[in-house]
């Protein structure tokens, strides 16, 4: 346990940032979810459009510090590449 003053608000400070990336990881991992179903599925237009909401995240998660820049860059450009094969298949 934290005896200082500056050690107990470092734990507070903690606990608060954990649940907010815990929050921002959920949101993007159900978005990922979200679109690898509507690749699933087949549908263009539902998968189009969920590819544009989860690019939007990952850049968010970028900018929040829950992902890496690099990481996002990667997801973004194998999920685009399903989309559109995808749109071949259509």
């Amino acid at each position: 346990m934290a005896n200082h003053v500056s050690s107990l608000k470092r734990a507070r400070q903690t606990v608060v940032k954990t649940a907010v990336n815990r929050a921002n990881k959920s949101k993007l991992r159900g978005t990922l979810r979200s679109l690898r179903e509507a690749i699933a599925t087949g549908d263009l237009k539902a998968a189009a459009e969920q590819y544009r909401l989860t690019a939007s995240i990952l850049d968010k998660s970028v900018q929040k510090g829950v992902l890496h820049k690099n990481t996002a860059s990667r997801y973004k450009s194998r999920l685009n590449a399903r989309v559109k094969a995808v749109a071949v298949k259509a």
